[in-house]
């Protein structure tokens, strides 16, 4: 159910950046500012304008050191940049700070969790005609990606890179031994756990994210505005 009215516990300019974002929920630019508007409620201070420069900038970067339009240059090249000069990666030693989450602060501090860094890869990429999708692994979120070979049509299948441990390229066998290896259990090929994730189920999980975190550390305010966020995806 929407909510009637302002919401009680999320802060205002959050809300209604979020509900004006989730209505082009389907396009790369809503969910970019979908998920950077879950921020505002605990950074109203955040400016998108400033993350949309540093990635642009970003991939600017990337672009000035590619010489060749082959895809997999350019993604190369963007691994360089992202992993190697920035040093985007995982916050491993403070994983459940809700900053993790928030895109103003992943670029900042170019630390996050996998799913916002996911973001990143995938908004950067973005400039640099490459197609990413989020892949809603359980337990670990992972980017898919689209990379033809040079001047011929993209396939239906997807190589895997894990941006939270380092643009990490996986096979798919190494994607299910990630997913052991983060769940705990065994898990079979056939197991259709590498699901493109909808933008709808993208910001769904941030939401969730946030939620276990607010939970666990008693902030309950920040929480319930969570999931007056998450009441807006219906």
């Amino acid at each position: 159910m929407i909510l009637e009215g302002p919401p009680a516990y999320c802060r205002p300019d959050a809300y209604a950046a979020f509900q004006k974002a989730v209505r082009r929920i389907d396009s790369e630019e809503g969910l970019l500012r979908a998920a950077f508007a879950i921020s505002l409620h605990d950074r109203p201070q955040d400016d998108f304008l400033v993350a949309e420069a540093t990635i642009g900038q970003l991939a600017r970067t990337v672009k000035q050191r590619v010489s060749s339009d082959a895809p997999q240059a350019i993604q190369a090249h963007l691994h360089d940049v992202l992993f190697d000069v920035v040093g985007f990666s995982g916050n491993v030693e403070d994983y459940y700070d809700p900053a993790n989450s928030y895109v103003g602060e992943v670029l900042r501090l170019r630390r996050g969790i996998p799913i916002s860094l996911v973001l990143v890869y995938k908004a950067v990429a973005r400039e640099l005609g490459i197609a990413v999708h989020g892949i809603n692994a359980p337990g670990h979120f992972l980017a898919g990606v689209e990379l033809p070979e040079y001047g011929q049509p993209a396939s239906q299948g997807l190589s895997y890179v894990d941006p939270f441990y380092g643009g990490a390229l996986l096979n798919e066998r190494e994607v299910f031994d990630r997913i052991e290896q983060v769940t705990g259990r065994n898990v079979q090929l056939a197991e259709p756990v590498l699901t493109k994730a909808t933008h709808r189920e993208w910001l769904g999980r941030m939401l969730n994210n946030l939620q276990a975190v607010f939970a666990s550390k008693g902030r309950e305010r920040d929480l319930y505005a969570m999931q007056e966020l998450q009441q807006l995806l219906g």
